[in-house]
């Protein structure tokens, strides 16, 4: 298997995506991996009319998913997997799934989220998220398209847990 990129990204498919990242990103699957959009027929229909017809799209709940990446389903494919928030990414690698680096590319800023980056709006399940996804070694670089700078947002979310008084 061939990870290309692994994104956290509150809208999952949109333009920034279709247009941007598999353009420049050379993958042949995106694995949406999302609890509640895997039990969202409507959800799954919407998103899979935004995906080109070159890209296969397949959306998993968090133990399927889990399931598929440990046991080799996805060894053939060029991937991208798809994460509506810190929390599903979190879940994946307790259950033993390995990243290098997650790209945050967009959470967006709603009531009871405090913006710390353009791109990056959080409330304390997301900094605390953050922090075990850091502590597990995993890089956090923000960036909305491939051809963008990369940004490392650890120090930005470690200062945001020290704010919000969060214990390691």
């Amino acid at each position: 298997m061939s990870i290309k990129i692994v994104r956290i990204d509150d809208r999952l498919i949109h333009g920034q995506i279709v247009q941007g990242w598999l353009k420049t990103v050379e993958v042949d699957k995106i694995l949406i991996v999302s609890d509640e959009v895997a039990n969202d027929e409507m959800q799954q229909i919407l998103l899979s009319m935004a995906v080109p017809s070159s890209v296969k799209l397949v959306i998993k709940n968090i133990k399927d998913a889990s399931y598929e990446l440990s046991n080799d389903v996805y060894e053939k494919d060029k991937l991208m997997i798809l994460f509506s928030n810190p929390q599903e990414a979190v879940k994946i690698v307790d259950n033993g799934i390995k990243f290098q680096s997650i790209n945050i590319g967009g959470m967006h800023y709603s009531h009871g989220k405090k913006q710390l980056l353009p791109n990056l709006s959080v409330d304390k399940n997301d900094v605390i998220s953050f922090l075990k996804l850091i502590d597990s070694g995993i890089e956090l670089e923000t960036r909305a398209l491939p051809q963008d700078d990369r940004y490392n947002a650890v120090n930005d979310i470690q200062k945001e847990a020290e704010i919000l008084g969060i214990n390691r």
